[in-house]
């Protein structure tokens, strides 16, 4: 992203899936989506950064933290199972100062707080998660600390220099967790009945729930495995295919609006902010 060429290319694709993708959509009405979508955008962009916040070492506001994951959600838009968010969330750590196993290990331990707080959210809902769920985070969970072992012993220089976080964190990104699974709820909702149908929402999230285990295998937003599984159980319910899959694509097209506004904008002003540092003039591109 500090490269011409690349932050160009990075617009284009934001513009082109959905420019691709709504048309090829069924006949939906739009208004119920728009109003799904107002929930989510607090959950993903105000309720998630805050959930990193709550665990972080890098003594930055929470401001630094909301900007900062805005920006990563563009770039994990456009990268197979989100993983640019991830990379860049970890650049910008190591911006602050902080130890690269640091600022690693911070950014998989937001993940897994958020892992832990879909399955309470789908618990809590009274939806059956389905064990292989439970079978890969446990599996997840032990291939990571034996890697930590492993590394400490043979690589003892990359292991991260921080304490693990005080439990009260952990519950506050938990709960924070939970708002945001229920925005994905509503906007699940939203977008089913924009195609006309609708659903029970504990129906809808068991097979939110249900479709997760298949986002262990990576793949771009709106053509991932995860997203054909939630298809698949959306059918499962008694919706019609057509309506299932324009559900669906119509989720992962609206996920680009806001990550272009707000994490775009995020971005530009970054730029110009240090441009303006540096005392370069900004090119009239940004």
């Amino acid at each position: 992203m500090e490269h011409r060429v690349t932050r160009w290319v990075g617009i284009a694709v934001a513009l082109t899936v959905p420019a691709l993708t709504l048309p090829a959509l069924p006949s939906v009405t739009l208004w119920p989506v728009l109003i799904g979508v107002l929930p989510w955008v607090v959950g993903k962009y105000v309720l998630c950064p805050l959930r990193w916040h709550a665990i972080s070492e890098s003594g930055m506001k929470r401001r630094w933290h909301l900007r900062a994951y805005a920006e990563s959600e563009l770039l994990g838009l456009c990268t197979p199972g989100h993983v640019g968010a991830d990379v860049w969330r970890t650049k910008r750590l190591t911006g602050t100062g902080m130890h690269l196993p640091s600022a690693v290990a911070e950014v998989a331990l937001d993940r897994l707080i958020g892992a832990v707080g879909l399955a309470a959210f789908v618990l809590l809902a009274g939806a059956a998660l389905p064990v292989k769920v439970l079978l890969v985070a446990l599996g997840l969970a032990a291939g990571t600390l034996a890697a930590a072992l492993v590394i400490r012993r043979v690589k003892p220089h990359l292991v991260p220099r921080r304490e693990l976080p005080h439990p009260s964190k952990v519950a506050r990104g938990v709960v924070l967790s939970l708002g945001y699974q229920l925005s994905i709820g509503v906007l699940l909702f939203s977008a089913v009945a924009a195609t006309g149908h609708t659903l029970h929402p504990l129906a809808l999230l068991g097979a939110f729930g249900a479709s997760q285990v298949a986002g262990v295998v990576p793949g771009p937003n709106g053509a991932s495995p995860r997203d054909g599984a939630l298809v698949v159980a959306l059918m499962g319910l008694g919706l019609p295919w057509q309506a299932a899959l324009g559900a669906v694509t119509l989720m992962a097209s609206i996920a680009w609006l806001p990550a272009l506004c707000i994490g775009g904008v995020c971005l530009v002003v970054r730029r110009a902010s240090r441009a303006a540092a540096a005392g370069a003039p900004v090119p009239a591109a940004a």
